[in-house]
């Protein structure tokens, strides 16, 4: 399996195909393997697809300081320097970058801090901004425990992150929520600095944030479009992805981008 040392960590990779870049940012939750609907697609149409596994989640190393580093200020940095490094690596100059709830977080800030890097962005359900902490956010959204989650769910996350470790990272999500933070989260002001073309793609019934939040992050963007996916809960890439990868097709078609 291919891995990249990165930070003196193993971060877990992929690399499938030919073509102009599209790397694919998973969710806070997620990893590598929830792309397996959605990377076939872009790579028939003529892409390199990049896919890997942030720094604890997956088969990318944690280290002893994860839950600390988790819940600090260094989390979106470090997220963004470790994008860099990999591409740095792979000797990718310029990228499209796609970025699934919070893996758009990570994009949006890789694209304010390194403009010049980004071909295009396209960001899915994820949150432009909170009215109340995070940690307050979460405890209304999340209520379930581990083991009360619906089966096929709890072992596609044993699967995902492996059987020792999944339930304390999804406790650790839960209370916390990675790249959101645990105060009051608000994306806009970092959106304003994006001016490569940027697709918002969004659902009209996830569970967590309204649609309402997609027509901010739209708004906030100088070259940005919206779409909404009808009759859709939050994992996009997962309830319609033949949808996901249409729209992420047509809009680079449209940017001139194929």
């Amino acid at each position: 399996m291919p891995y990249q040392p990165i930070n003196n960590r193993k971060i877990y990779y992929e690399d499938h195909g030919s073509g102009q870049p599209i790397v694919l940012l998973h969710h806070g939750f997620g990893c590598t393997q929830m792309w397996k609907d959605i990377y076939p697609g872009l790579v028939s149409a003529g892409h390199r697809v990049i896919m890997y596994d942030r720094r604890g989640y997956g088969r990318s190393e944690r280290g002893s300081d994860f839950e600390a580093f988790y819940v600090s200020d260094r989390f979106r940095p470090e997220s963004v320097k470790e994008l860099k490094q990999l591409l740095d690596t792979l000797g990718l100059d310029k990228v499209h970058l796609v970025g699934q709830c919070e893996g758009g977080v990570v994009a949006v800030d890789f694209a304010a801090k390194f403009p010049q890097r980004v071909l295009s962005l396209v960001t899915s359900s994820t949150q432009c901004f909170s009215q109340i902490p995070m940690t307050e956010f979460n405890s209304i959204k999340f209520t379930k425990t581990f083991q009360e989650l619906e089966p096929d769910l709890r072992d596609k996350l044993i699967q995902w992150h492996g059987q020792e470790y999944a339930e304390q990272f999804f406790n650790q999500f839960i209370r916390y929520g990675g790249a959101y933070g645990r105060d009051v989260f608000d994306l806009r002001p970092v959106l304003l600095k994006v001016i490569c073309p940027a697709l918002v793609l969004y659902p009209d019934r996830s569970f967590l944030f309204d649609v309402e939040q997609g027509v901010a992050f739209y708004k906030h963007l100088s070259n940005g479009e919206l779409a909404v996916l009808p009759r859709c809960g939050h994992n996009t890439y997962e309830q319609q992805p033949g949808e996901y990868v249409r729209h992420l097709i047509n809009f680079l078609k449209r940017n001139q981008a194929l």
